[in-house]
């Protein structure tokens, strides 16, 4: 697996024989796209990080609706899954992988142990989770303040490359991104496809000014 024995090499050198036993239990997976990694309410055993792919960390809102909470990509681990390690606590939230991805499962023994005996490992836990916080913190702020045409507009001019072409998604996936209601984000695509910002297909959303889309991002920022 690309990238993952350099990580390794870093967390258990091979000059600590505690760390090279730690080692030998780290496991290397491949995980198919629309894999469920965790689902809300399991037992957190094992310490994710990905080396490729995408893993997306979602959460069920009292409305029922589903509201993405953020994504872990290359090199990164899940905040969600960290605390529930040292909290020894179920997972509030699911996790779902976006596309093919690969990752380390780090045993929850195995990542107390590592904790404790490899200063390279705890550096990057613990960098990784005040960056993901972060994240989190931004990601609650956008969904609870942020208006969401500027929202929807930058969502959709990431996706293409700031470039004009098609973005593969439903309303309903598109509110799930945004944690709003599908119905709020259909009457705003309809609002910049009457402008011409857009046009709006079956499952898809084809961006044809995304400078005009950055710029109602822009005014509000």
């Amino acid at each position: 697996m690309s990238g993952a024995p350099n990580i390794l090499d870093q967390w258990f050198p091979q000059d600590d024989m505690v760390l090279q036993q730690l080692r030998r239990q780290v496991q290397s997976v491949q995980l198919p796209s629309g894999h469920t990694v965790f689902h809300r309410g399991d037992a957190c055993r094992n310490y994710l990080v990905v080396i490729r792919g995408s893993l997306r960390v979602q959460a069920l809102s009292s409305g029922g609706r589903e509201v993405v909470l953020y994504r872990v990509t290359d090199g990164q681990s899940c905040v969600i899954t960290t605390s529930c390690l040292i909290s020894e606590e179920s997972y509030p939230a699911e996790g779902i992988t976006d596309e093919e991805t690969d990752a380390l499962v780090i045993p929850q023994s195995v990542f107390n142990e590592a904790l404790g005996h490899s200063e390279a490992f705890r550096r990057f836990v613990f960098a990784n989770q005040g960056q993901r916080l972060g994240d989190l913190i931004q990601r609650v702020e956008d969904v609870a303040f942020g208006r969401v045409d500027a929202r929807l507009a930058k969502h959709l001019v990431d996706r293409c490359g700031n470039q004009p072409g098609s973005v593969s998604a439903t309303h309903q996936q598109l509110a799930s991104e945004l944690g709003t209601a599908r119905e709020v984000v259909s009457r705003q695509l309809k609002v910049f496809e009457k402008e011409g910002f857009i046009a709006v297909h079956r499952g898809a959303v084809e961006v044809i000014r995304p400078e005009a889309l950055t710029r109602v991002w822009e005014a509000v920022h």
